[in-house]
């Protein structure tokens, strides 16, 4: 969290301030979080369509595609969307929540390491802040997030120099307070990806009320 000197710089007299987002619950009890940072000129952009999630994901188009090993994501491509950034590793601090970028990485998206990695089994989970202070415009690595669409195509390169290709099933926008853990963090049978960042109507005293959640599943790879 930034400093009481640090918030006392902000122009908007909050600073750069980490906000909750995702609900509680997951895996072995695990309190999951992600975090946005706020100081943005105007709104970013929404999912044409938005709304509660029911408790599963929903179905992704049938794949027979090999699944991959594991190994970290290093980069994230979504050409349509401009987004082309460096992937960190993240894990779970003391309290269960996971830990996300630093205020001063807010370029950078970053992948949960208790998920599935880019094109193994399960649902890859990576996410991003959607705006900061810091950076031109105030925008951040997913600012653009909610303007995916069926059918975006996502590439994920990952350590072992493969890169992993995901389609987009589909995206959302779901109020914190009603976070789709299961269909979000949840088992699945074949590889899939997850994508979120902050979203709906921000408030000094309450942060974003909403997130935007992309799912995606994989359809090949290439590389070694």
């Amino acid at each position: 969290m930034p400093s009481r000197a640090e918030e006392s710089r902000s122009p908007r007299g909050g600073g750069v301030r980490l906000l909750w987002l995702a609900a509680t619950g997951l895996v072995a009890g695990a309190a999951m979080a992600v975090y946005g940072i706020a100081s943005m000129p105007a709104p970013a952009p929404s999912p044409a369509a938005t709304g509660s999630l029911p408790p599963r994901a929903p179905a992704p188009a049938v794949s027979h595609v090999p699944t991959l090993g594991s190994s970290r994501p290093v980069r994230i491509v979504i050409e349509r969307l401009g987004i082309d950034a460096g992937i960190l590793r993240l894990g779970l601090h003391r309290d269960g929540t996971v830990a996300v970028p630093r205020p001063d990485q807010a370029h950078q998206a970053g992948w949960y390491d208790g998920s599935a990695a880019p094109g193994q089994r399960g649902p890859a989970v990576v996410l991003g802040h959607v705006d900061s202070a810091r950076l031109p415009g105030g925008r951040a690595v997913f600012y653009r997030l909610g303007q995916a669409r069926p059918g975006d195509q996502v590439e994920i390169t990952r350590a072992d120099g493969i890169t992993a290709r995901f389609t987009v099933d589909s995206a959302t926008q779901v109020a914190k307070k009603q976070f789709p853990t299961e269909a979000v963090y949840g088992p699945t049978r074949t590889a899939q990806l997850r994508l979120i960042t902050c979203g709906g109507t921000y408030s000094g005293s309450g942060g974003y009320d909403s997130n935007v959640i992309v799912f995606a599943h994989y359809t090949g790879a290439r590389g070694r």
